[in-house]
């Protein structure tokens, strides 16, 4: 069974891998740095602080817990478990993918990238999001860089898939949290 979906995971990627385009490789670069989204995180922490003043610091902090839950579960914990190579450390794959920056890190299961930024978007979804229905395209922005991943080589569909089940799984219980906390202090559902 394990066999049988490595064989499936690996030829989904390749696929995917194999569709690329020289001129989209600068673009695919970009959207997986993490660096790049800076000025993204500040706006977003500067509209939260904005609009949601003393609210904001439980906010913020939710937020950062679920994003940090996420990559240490990812980083920490099953990549250390599983010793899954990332596809670009795949001898057998070396000429068969469309590698566009150095390796990274040995193992790639599963994607820190994908869990920190699909925690992200769930916690913006399930704090504010209710009242700001525009907050919903960060589930697009996290599926666009979780494909990033994949189109650099550094990460198969399935450690992508599995990485946004844990954002998303950390953002829930990073709320939940939240709620109990604001329930139990007096302060309602603020948020």
């Amino acid at each position: 069974m394990i066999d049988t979906l490595n064989r499936l995971d690996t030829t989904l990627f390749l696929w995917l891998n194999g569709h690329y385009t020289p001129w989209l490789d600068p673009i695919m670069i970009w959207i997986t740095e993490r660096n790049s989204w800076i000025p993204f995180y500040a706006l977003l922490v500067g509209w939260l602080i904005y609009r949601y003043r003393k609210q904001a610091v439980g906010v913020l902090l939710t937020i950062i817990a679920a994003v940090a839950l996420g990559d240490q579960v990812a980083s920490s914990v099953i990549k250390p478990l599983t010793h899954r190579l990332r596809p670009c450390h795949e001898l057998a794959l070396q000429k068969l993918i469309h590698p566009v920056l150095e390796c990274g890190g040995q193992y790639g299961f599963v994607s820190s990238h994908a869990a920190t930024t699909f925690a992200l978007a769930t916690s913006l979804w399930l704090l504010p999001g209710k009242q700001h229905s525009w907050l919903k395209w960060a589930f697009l922005w996290a599926s666009v860089i979780s494909y990033s991943r994949i189109y650099v080589a550094a990460h198969y569909p399935l450690d992508v898939l599995a990485g946004t089940g844990i954002g998303v799984l950390s953002a829930t219980l990073c709320v939940l949290g939240f709620r109990k906390l604001q329930a139990r202090f007096g302060h309602g559902k603020l948020v």
